[in-house]
């Protein structure tokens, strides 16, 4: 699917609607000394096992895209899950 590089859309900050740039969002790299993430680690260790079971195979076919908007006077970014698409081209 294809969609603008930029819209005009709502920004809460001006409070008004402005032109914003779309990006699409990317998840950063997971913090390996996180709380959680030594926890899970720990659960795993030994002869327990897995703590939950792990999917062999996923159910969906495509994934929820979510969309970064930028407003363009005030730099405030915004999010917004998207369509389920199997590509999108900005």
């Amino acid at each position: 699917m294809k969609m603008d590089k930029e819209m005009r859309k709502f920004c809460p900050k001006c409070k008004t609607h402005t032109m914003q740039s779309v990006a699409i969002y990317k998840k950063g790299k997971d913090r390996t000394v996180a709380e959680g993430a030594r926890r899970h680690a720990e659960d795993k260790h030994g002869y327990g096992g897995q703590k939950f079971p792990e999917l062999k195979r996923t159910a969906k076919t495509t994934k929820k895209i979510t969309l970064r908007y930028t407003c363009k006077t005030c730099q405030r970014k915004t999010m917004k899950e998207g369509r389920r698409i199997r590509k999108l081209e900005l």
